[in-house]
């Protein structure tokens, strides 16, 4: 929690372009750790970028604080949702399978 809380901090410190930056690099890392587990098989990197840029900012918001703390049920469940997303699923199939099969 506290971890989380000091997220909170510097993110308020930052301008609203370095927040954004940073909360989507935290979040990045969050999905990193779920597309890996829960989707083996699938390129993380093209996925990663398929999922964050398909994600509303509360999601990235939520991901990002899941970084500090670790990956829960409610993770999966968020980064579920964004994949199952039409959007996600066309870049996925552009980016994310095509590197698959190279």
């Amino acid at each position: 929690m506290r971890a989380a809380l000091g997220l909170v901090f510097v993110l308020a410190a930052c301008s609203a372009q370095t927040q954004d930056q940073i909360a989507r690099q935290a979040a990045k890392s969050t999905v990193a750790r779920v597309v890996a587990d829960r989707y083996p098989g699938v390129p993380v990197e093209p996925a990663l970028d398929c999922v964050i840029d398909n994600a509303s900012s509360t999601q990235i918001y939520a991901l990002a604080a899941d970084s500090v703390t670790g990956p829960t049920a409610s993770t999966v469940e968020v980064v579920s949702d964004i994949v199952s997303k039409p959007e996600t699923l066309t870049c996925l199939a552009a980016d994310g399978l095509p590197a698959l099969i190279r």
